[in-house]
């Protein structure tokens, strides 16, 4: 189980009001009725006292006897889905939490077809939630409620149905769980850097009246865009089909006259932006968005679009002919225009291609163009995946990467099973308790942001430090519904167990100062630890070295505090006040606790270890610098490239260009000038060896002659004087005898 066993109870019936003279008669005529054997009336007895329809206040404990009684006698899967989800939460004290018997009901109704019951055992099995981890059920389950998915995205106008999505975690609204700057999902690399010509900061009600101004003046980007804004529609801007019409054809107006002949001399840029509009409203005129479906005038547009290729032209062009819209079928043509709008990254006709390969059993090409359609999120292009994954095919079966992909593709279709839209607007309108309630249901199913939000509504401990007397009020105000810690730990937990790092660092806050369960130091350093890790949340971060300067969980360290502060700071630059306060204040502790002797580690200087060379790792590291230097590339990078000019903060055209390289060459250089001085000593060693070889033969040639002459006895003959030998300088000039040996080494020498 994800979180502490013990029930918090929270009474939220309380004296239950007077019921209306009206709606007391119809709760009487729905009693009377069931006593009579009509069981459709324990449901509807149940919803009044659970959702508190038609201004029946809830009762949680009645809405659970009927769901229970409704459930035995008729076997219902959504009675026997409400039953497990009461045992799952144990929601307004009805019963105490039984996740055993909340595995028991889902597992009736998901045999009975229940989506929400197959989401929440799918689910329980992946993680492990009162029952060992199961990987196979979870696929089995995941599948079965995929395929519903896919068979509900296709349903619909051609091109299948558009999936919103509606699940929003509601602290992202407040920059995060723990606020702007501070949380994983507003500060370090996810922080919104503002500045004088940046939107980051700014809402849509701003961008709306920016892009409208600019529309006026005539910027067809803008009108454009604002097109886009009003037919994809998001969160905050409801879709508005006429409105987006309206703007797409003031585009297309610019380009194309009245007779359908593109206009001459118009602004650059023009003819692309006019053919994305041509395709939106011949998406439109296909699918009778906002207008009657009229495959005829589709047809115009998008061969008006793609003139300038426009992919979403080309996609419907190609889903015409598929499926046989207005045009005979031609699969062939179809592939065709898949293609071209495929090599633009166009999803849609990335899936559509894939599924055209798969058919001609091409599997590699279709799992390529699935890949690709993947990345953007394409929900028939995971299911494929997960198809092919789960069956083996191209490579070896992967449970765990199937059950992922079944589970993305089941949670995208929100509106099948899902109760975001009304928890949504719920919240919105400031009714917390209907809005926890859907969103827990949300939550079982194993959405993250659900999870998320359940834990943030019940969170009374949006500060660490916590001052009691102004909390007061608040807790007295809040209704006893929304004051649980034990929920909301189990939900922190299972939020953080899908990757989402405030929720752990939370789950370390509770564990930390009891909240929800009993304080245990160990798992909130476990907690901060594993966020640190993971991505290097400076909250975490900050949280180990408090915990390290004061020994709390951990044991006290000053140094190792200090390195836990800095890294905070380096992940994140927000967290510049608080890490210098602490840090101030941390490093007067060590400076007391230095003089005094203490016994805890103090902050020091490190140095750095020197490492006593070998001889052979002189030489390897020797050679792997000559690697990495762009002297010895086969390529030079463009970090590298020498010509391109330099920014430096010395004075330019100096010598401090070269400064970082002289300690890494200097090695380098020492060594190349003694090999260098070592050769030209072995050449002037030679040359003199030479010379004094070429003297000792002239003598003795000298002595020879002079023998001679003596033997001849030629009386009065005056000796021939000797010449002098020329200066043949330091090498033998070219016409020498002793040339062709001086190139060759002086071989025979």
């Amino acid at each position: 189980m994800n979180g502490p066993s013990q029930q918090e109870p929270s009474d939220t019936t309380g004296d239950s009001p007077a019921l209306s003279q009206p709606l007391s008669e119809a709760v009487e005529l729905l009693e009377l009725a069931y006593l009579n054997g009509y069981d459709d009336a324990a449901w509807l007895l149940a919803e009044m006292n659970f959702f508190g329809n038609y201004t029946h206040p809830r009762n949680y404990p009645e809405a659970f006897r009927r769901y229970e009684e409704f459930a035995a006698l008729t076997g219902n899967g959504s009675a026997q889905h409400m039953v497990g989800f009461i045992y799952a939460t144990g929601i307004g004290g009805a019963v105490e939490r039984d996740q055993a018997r909340a595995n028991l009901y889902y597992t009736f109704a998901a045999h009975n077809g229940d989506t929400r019951s197959q989401m929440a055992l799918a689910f329980r099995y992946h993680t492990g939630i009162a029952t060992p981890r199961n990987c196979e059920e979870a696929v089995n389950y995941y599948r079965k409620v995929a395929d519903k998915a896919i068979q509900f995205s296709r349903s619909g106008p051609p091109g299948g149905q558009t999936l919103v999505k509606e699940a929003y975690r509601l602290s992202d609204d407040e920059g995060g769980t723990y606020g702007e700057g501070a949380s994983v999902s507003s500060s370090g690399i996810n922080a919104r850097h503002g500045g004088p010509n940046s939107e980051s900061h700014a809402s849509l009600d701003d961008v709306l009246e920016y892009l409208d101004l600019m529309s006026r003046k005539g910027d067809l980007k803008a009108t454009f865009a604002l097109g886009r804004l009003h037919y994809e529609g998001s969160r905050a801007l409801t879709r508005n089909l006429k409105m987006a019409r309206k703007y797409f054809t003031r585009v297309t107006k610019r380009y194309w006259g009245k007779d359908g002949r593109a206009i001459s001399g118009v602004a650059p840029g023009t003819d692309k932006l006019a053919s994305k509009a041509a395709g939106y409203i011949g998406r439109m005129s296909l699918r009778g968005e906002g207008v009657e479906e009229n495959f005829e005038k589709a047809m115009l547009w998008f061969r008006r679009g793609i003139e300038n290729g426009d992919a979403l032209s080309q996609y419907g062009i190609g889903l015409m002919y598929l499926e046989g819209h207005g045009v005979p079928k031609d699969a062939v043509r179809a592939a065709d225009y898949f293609k071209a709008a495929a090599d633009q990254d166009f999803p849609s006709a990335q899936v559509r291609l894939g599924t055209l390969f798969l058919d001609q059993g091409d599997l590699t090409a279709a799992i390529r163009y699935f890949e690709l359609a993947a990345r953007h999120g394409h929900i028939e292009a995971f299911y494929y995946l997960a198809e092919i994954i789960n069956q083996g095919l191209g490579k070896d079966r992967s449970c765990g990467m199937a059950a992922a992909y079944y589970k993305i593709v089941a949670e995208k279709a929100e509106a099948l099973h899902s109760s975001f839209v009304e928890a949504n607007e719920a919240y919105e309108d400031g009714d917390s308790q209907t809005a926890l309630v859907l969103y827990l249901m949300a939550a079982e199913q194993g959405y993250e942001a659900a999870q998320a939000n359940v834990a943030y509504i019940l969170d009374e401990h949006k500060s660490y430090f916590s001052i009691d007397w102004l909390q007061l009020f608040d807790k007295m105000s809040r209704p006893s519904f929304l004051r649980n810690a034990g929920l909301a730990l189990i939900h922190w937990t299972r939020s953080a167990k899908q990757s989402n790092i405030d929720s752990m660092v939370k789950m370390g806050d509770y564990y930390l100062d009891g909240f929800g369960a009993d304080a245990d130091h160990d798992k909130a350093a476990v907690c901060y630890q594993s966020a640190a890790e993971f991505q290097q949340s400076a909250q975490a971060l900050w949280n180990l070295g408090w915990m390290h300067e004061n020994g709390i969980g951990v044991e006290q360290d000053f140094h190792l505090a200090k390195r836990f502060y800095d890294q905070a700071l380096e992940s994140s630059p927000e967290a510049y006040l608080p890490v210098k306060l602490s840090l101030l204040k941390l490093r007067a502790r060590s400076f007391w606790n230095t003089i005094t002797n203490g016994q805890v580690n103090s902050i020091h200087s490190e140095p750095e270890p020197k490492k006593d060379w070998s001889f052979s790792e002189w030489v390897q590291s020797f050679l792997e610098d000559d690697d990495e230097h762009p002297y010895y590339r086969d390529t030079v990078d463009e970090d590298d490239d020498l010509t391109t000019p330099k920014t430096h903060s010395k004075m330019p055209g100096g010598d401090d260009y070269y400064e970082d390289e002289i300690d890494e060459g200097m090695l380098e250089s020492l060594i190349i000038i003694a090999l260098a001085a070592s050769l030209a000593f072995l050449l002037y060693y030679r040359q003199q060896r030479q010379l004094q070889h070429r003297r000792a033969v002239q003598i003795q040639q000298q002595q020879q002659q002079q023998q001679a002459q003596g033997e001849a006895g030629v009386a009065g003959a005056a000796p021939v004087p000797q010449q002098p030998e020329a200066d043949r300088g330091f090498f033998p000039q070219p016409g020498d005898p002793d040339f062709n040996q001086w190139v060759a080494g002086g071989i025979g020498h």
